[in-house]
């Protein structure tokens, strides 16, 4: 138990035993005194006051002296303001540090729990947006493994859907038979600029139309009922109505979708030459970025599940249908709104297929908690699914759960794929190894290291700089994104926390070569400031963790490694730990060697690396 926990319930079992008054351990506010005050841990006593045994004063003296006549671990106490600062002796440092393990942390229950990332769709390379997806759901998954739950890390491909269409439909108009081998472009990238060409021709076709009488007899019409609309704001919104209505790229897309769905020879023989492609440079991007998945989840082959489940709920009354043939489902009582499960010519939308996807997971794995990593552009469709999910009872429903995240956006702006304004993600890559590269040159930390040494220094580097970069926020606020902001050695980077742990490394390093026996030290009677700042620090790690797996949020880790890492810097800075007159030397290695392993643990639960040297 933490001590932290475990200070709730004795000060619960004091008040009981000497007041003869009832409080629940998790209703007592315990905290980390705060630095500029004396102490190790706060009892916060103002809640105290609602039992009626006493003023804040007289209760913390009561509860002080209790502690350190019957608490071996207690060497002082003080009261402030109505808060209880608690003083831990040195000897319980000594022990903690000792008893330290840091990469062995294992939760009471354990659970099945599935985690979908990356959701890659099958018409464009991995982009930015991508990446933050990605680590989110690596980091995750890396902490609820961690803790020894089972862990099924999914990866569901949208392969199928018009916006599929529009990239084969590209290739087929204006590709004249070119192929990434062909043309030597990696395959993703390849069917990716067909879906910007898609949209340059559509674009064309558009601002074409808009001159015609067709076009401003129905803006005319519009702005009879709004005498203040614009033309052009109101041809801006009319784009995806005028796909649908008029577009001949449209009708040829749909044409193409509804082949699909019907099973056609040559369109499906078109749709897996092109996924093809784009499977093998999916591969090339997540074997750099250190990605693995367990279980690949597909569109194509989810969909039609998904429609057998909307037909049943529509026996069940679950959903409705209209006069055109479409089905829907009416969650207006929830917040929500109507909401078409199937088009009126039998074509299934996105919900459709993820309620099939989502009974596919439950059906399989039987998991506890199924997670969803994605963008909280699509909030309203998570509750919209998982809404759906209950009412139709899909098995575990109650666990499905949206990991939501905040766009990533550049310092020009939001990007947007059809319009080719990405930042693709194979070339940011390789611009963070570039930085890595030119900023380690620059402050000379790569000397005497052989090639193959320089090589992983700077992919280490710029790849968990750029992790770290994408992790150290809050998922849910946006992120704008800098390159070469992310990689500095000092800061909130991780280059920052990588060079503390090569610090220490080549620490102990020189320790070994002075043949110093730093595992076993003795006779410590008091710490320094900036040790007892480690400890209490170190003490924290494990809670850490716990929390960061409750909210599903990477950044707790990776704020707590800075904050270890910032600590460790002062008191790296404030002692001379190998000087043959320091008495502390053995403690003070020790204290580093746990500190190393703290960070290395932290760094890899974010999927970043670690240096030994630099």
């Amino acid at each position: 138990m933490l001590l932290k926990t475990q200070l709730q319930h004795w000060v619960s079992e004091i008040v009981h035993l000497i007041y003869e008054k009832s409080i629940e351990p998790q209703s007592i506010s315990v905290e980390y005194t705060n630095p500029d005050h004396p102490g190790d841990f706060t009892v916060i006593l103002f809640p105290f006051l609602k039992l009626k045994i006493g003023n804040p004063q007289e209760i913390g003296n009561t509860i002080g002296n209790y502690l350190i006549e019957k608490k071996e671990i207690f060497e002082s106490f003080e009261i402030i303001k109505g808060f209880l600062n608690l003083t831990l002796k040195t000897n319980y440092w000594l022990n903690f540090l000792q008893n330290l393990s840091p990469d062995t942390i294992q939760a009471q229950e354990k659970q099945t729990i599935m985690i979908e990332y990356s959701s890659p769709n099958t018409n464009k390379p991995l982009h930015l947006g991508h990446l933050r997806n990605i680590f989110l759901g690596d980091s995750v998954s890396r902490i609820y493994d961690f803790l020894g739950h089972q862990v099924i890390k999914a990866c569901l491909v949208n392969d199928r859907g018009i916006h599929i269409c529009k990239s084969m439909l590209a290739w087929k108009l204006y590709g004249n038979g070119e192929t990434p081998q062909s043309t030597k472009i990696k395959g993703d990238h390849f069917v990716g600029k067909y879906y910007v060409e898609f949209e340059k021709h559509f674009q064309k076709e558009y601002q074409e139309w808009q001159q015609s009488s067709n076009a401003e007899a129905i803006f005319l019409q519009a702005a009879t009922k709004n005498p203040n609309l614009e033309k052009q704001a109101f041809f801006k919104e009319y784009k995806d109505q005028y796909f649908n209505l008029y577009s001949e790229l449209g009708k040829q897309a749909r044409e193409l979708l509804q082949k699909w769905e019907q099973n056609d020879p040559e369109t499906i023989q078109l749709w897996k030459m092109m996924n093809q492609w784009v499977y093998e440079g999916f591969e090339q991007t997540y074997k750099r970025l250190h990605i693995h998945f367990d279980k690949f989840y597909y569109e194509s082959q989810t969909y039609l599940l998904g429609k057998e489940w909307v037909l049943k709920g529509l026996e069940k009354g679950v959903f409705y249908q209209k006069p055109d043939g479409s089905i829907w489902i009416n969650l207006t009582s929830e917040g929500l709104d109507h909401k078409v499960v199937l088009r009126s010519d039998g074509t299934s939308v996105y919900v459709t297929q993820d309620i099939g996807t989502a009974y596919l997971k439950a059906h399989e794995y039987n998991m506890h908690r199924s997670v969803y990593v994605i963008g909280n552009e699509q909030d309203y469709h998570m509750k919209v699914l998982i809404s759906i999910c209950k009412k139709l009872g899909i098995p575990h429903a109650d666990g499905m759960y949206h990991l939501s995240y905040g766009m990533v956006e550049l310092p020009t702006g939001k990007m947007k794929s059809r319009e080719g304004t990405v930042v693709d993600a194979d070339d940011l890559v390789q611009e963070m190894y570039d930085i890595a590269k030119d900023t380690s040159e620059e402050l000379g930390k790569t000397e005497g290291l052989p090639a193959d040494e320089l090589h992983n220094l700077y992919e280490t580097l710029g790849l968990g700089a750029l992790k770290y970069f994408l992790l150290k926020i809050e998922p849910t606020k946006k992120i704008l994104f800098d390159p070469k902001e992310s990689i500095n050695f000092t800061g909130n980077t991780a280059p920052f926390i990588q060079y503390t742990y090569a610090r220490i490394q080549s620490l102990l390093s020189k320790a070994d070569s002075m043949n110093i026996q730093w595992k076993n030290f003795a006779d410590i009677t008091s710490l320094h400031s900036t040790e007892k700042a480690l400890c209490v620090q170190l003490s924290k790690w494990e809670n850490t963790v716990f929390l960061s797996a409750e909210q599903y949020n990477p950044s707790i880790i990776a704020n707590y490694a800075l904050e270890l890492a910032q600590f460790y810097g002062t008191f790296y800075q404030n002692h001379k730990i190998l000087a043959d007159d320091n008495p502390k030397k053995d403690f003070q290695l020790f204290l580093s060697y746990q500190v190393a392993r703290t960070l290395k643990t932290a760094l890899n639960l974010l999927g970043i690396g670690v240096i030994n040297r630099m």
